[in-house]
């Protein structure tokens, strides 16, 4: 089970590394000033939208700019942490990784639900997009698998033996 465990921490820090840069520099601008941008960001949020017929980044649709606030605003900070948590292996990277998947999922429910049911997404956006989805499944899944330390539950919260005898 433990290797299990550090292989999904090892995808999931490099899934959290991209997303640590995409997020701020290419997808907040759909909810930030585009003057705050440098051309070639612009250029490059252009040319995935019409590469990938992302419809959403063009129009944004109020529904998505909202999606897009609230992954800028409480799941990047999350990203971050989650990325400090798998390096130092902190106890409490279950919960942090557990509270990015289900947030990751929910914000990709109703993005998902629009691409199917419009019919106007190529199958290319679909995969892209399903792959976040996934992403979101993986981090919750994670989040409840134990954690990868190589402390054993039962040491946890006992002081150590002290060297020195007790007087009597």
């Amino acid at each position: 089970m433990g290797v299990l465990v550090k292989l999904i921490d090892a995808l999931l820090f490099l899934l959290l590394l991209v997303i640590a840069f995409e997020k701020p520099l290419i997808e907040a601008q759909a909810c930030l000033p585009g003057d705050l941008y440098p051309n070639i960001l612009v250029d490059l949020r252009n040319w995935y939208a019409r590469e990938s017929g992302d419809y959403l980044m063009t129009e944004m649709p109020d529904f998505y700019v909202g999606i897009m606030w609230v992954e800028l605003v409480f799941q990047l900070p999350l990203v971050f942490i989650n990325l400090y948590g798998i390096l130092t292996g902190k106890p409490w990277f279950n919960i942090t990784c557990l509270s990015y998947g289900i947030s990751l999922f929910t914000s990709m429910v109703p993005i998902f639900a629009e691409l199917t049911g419009s019919g106007r997404a190529p199958d290319k956006l679909l995969t892209l997009y399903f792959s976040f989805l996934s992403l979101g499944v993986l981090a919750i899944l994670r989040g409840l698998l134990p954690t990868s330390s190589t402390k054993s539950s039962a040491s946890i919260g006992k002081r150590p033996a002290s060297g020195r005898k007790k007087k009597v």
